[in-house]
């Protein structure tokens, strides 16, 4: 695991020199395909040392976590292209990588937590910095104070852990039974808040919309997955509390799933509906989390995986329209299909794999998901089905609106007055010819009308 780390850490230098910028990306598509040729073991912690290890919680979510930071410098091109601070960029990238690898690989619990939380600074960097309003300071200090606030209980449980075992090494916490329901909230508040479980989720949708395509990228490709890690990391010495007060967060999640499902039916902004389907994923795999069976781990931890794919791609694909109108309205986006043919099937396929259709691996992941919970409840299949159902809809509002109907007249705006001027300038030189006097007279006359 040091290997990788170090390879990271010697790609820092190459981010400050001339002309490096698609070599960085290609070195960490490199590094992927290593790090994909690691010896899995499936059934255990491998590759283990006395700060590292790896199991394929963390190899999978490594694995996403390079795959979309290679992603992000492809998409943050304009930046190359503007010349706009991109050297700071790619190092603000490869340190979030750095601090993402060590959050996923480490063994401590309380290195597990500063990893944790330093990843927080290059997110908020790349959000003031490279955002595109000026409500993106706000944005800013919401992320940050949500996430702290959350955060603070949880160092006071580590520190408790410590005192009371002698040990905060995660692999050796599975013999111990922390019966405690005070040490179960701090433990666990934390991650809901990173996740984000609903009544805390506000800062997402801001932070979202205020990020540039980078920062929404990291944001829902790895950001929300922190959380969902450090819920099945705790939950191994959790398990007797949690079997009594699960039910408060699967409630709390399934009806505010569904909440924010109808919400994303008011949404025009194209990255802010991505974001609020986001946090109903979420709420998913915190009732998988919580429901405590075989069922929900393997489902919640395959829907963060497929999420991770698909919800960047989207607000990838969000992106590109943004950089070509100049707006993330629905109704100014409206009608593509017929600007951009080849884009509205990536539109499709991605859209597709965020409701759940047949050949994603989302599917999968959301057919454990609803296994475990009606396993564990049978009212639960009524919010489930209404939160699918809801899911498939507000995707197929999202296409629709954005690939079919009738396309924005302001379209050709641009064209339209480039056109009337040619006309304006070979009509005045006309008449130049016949009357210089009424030549000058008619011309003043038309810009004046223009």
């Amino acid at each position: 695991m040091m290997k990788f780390l170090f390879m990271m850490i010697f790609m820092i230098p190459l981010c400050f020199m001339k002309n490096m910028f698609w070599l960085v990306q290609m070195m960490l598509f490199f590094m992927m395909f290593l790090f994909m040729n690691l010896n899995l073991n499936i059934m255990c912690f491998f590759n283990m040392s006395y700060m590292f290890y790896c199991d394929i919680i963390s190899f999978g979510l490594i694995l996403l976590s390079i795959w979309i930071c290679s992603l992000m410098i492809m998409a943050g091109e304009s930046l190359f292209k503007l010349n706009f601070y991109f050297n700071f960029f790619l190092f603000n990238v490869i340190f979030l990588l750095i601090m993402l690898y060590l959050t996923f690989s480490v063994l401590n619990l309380l290195l597990f937590y500063f990893f944790f939380e330093a990843s927080l600074i290059p997110t908020l960097l790349l959000i003031i910095g490279w955002g595109y309003q000026p409500e993106r300071i706000q944005a800013g200090m919401y992320l940050l104070f949500y996430i702290l606030f959350g955060s603070l209980p949880l160092l006071m449980g580590i520190i408790y852990i410590f005192n009371d075992l002698n040990t905060m090494t995660i692999y050796f916490l599975k013999f111990f039974n922390m019966n405690m329901y005070l040490l179960y909230i701090s433990m666990i508040f934390a991650f809901l808040v990173k996740m984000p479980m609903y009544f805390v989720h506000l800062w997402l949708p801001s932070a979202h919309v205020e990020a540039p395509i980078s920062g929404s990228m990291i944001l829902a490709g790895i950001m929300l997955k922190l959380g969902g890690y450090g819920l099945l990391r705790v939950m191994i010495f959790l398990q007797e509390v949690n079997l009594k007060l699960n039910y408060i967060w699967i409630i709390i999640s399934l009806v505010g799933g569904l909440f924010i499902s109808m919400k994303c039916f008011c949404q025009v902004d194209m990255k802010s509906l991505i974001a609020y389907s986001s946090v109903a994923h979420m709420s998913m795999v915190i009732g998988g989390i919580m429901v405590m069976n075989y069922w929900g781990f393997i489902g919640s931890y395959i829907l963060m995986i497929s999420h991770g794919l698909c919800s960047s791609g989207m607000f990838c694909l969000a992106n590109i329209n943004y950089e070509r109108l100049h707006s993330r309205s629905l109704y100014i986006n409206s009608g593509m299909m017929n600007f951009m043919p080849s884009m509205s099937l990536w539109w499709f396929l991605l859209l597709s794999s965020n409701m759940a259709a047949p050949p994603s691996l989302s599917l999968l992941g959301e057919i454990s998901l609803i296994n475990s919970l009606v396993s564990w409840s049978n009212i639960s299949m009524i919010l489930l089905m209404m939160i699918s159902f809801f899911s498939a809809g507000y995707s197929l509002y999202l296409y629709s609106y954005i690939q079919h109907g009738k396309y924005f007249q302001g379209l050709y705006s641009f064209y339209v007055w480039f056109i009337s001027w040619v006309f304006i300038i070979i009509f005045a030189l006309i008449s130049f010819k016949y009357d210089n006097f009424k030549g000058w007279f008619y011309f003043y006359l038309i810009l004046n009308k223009k």
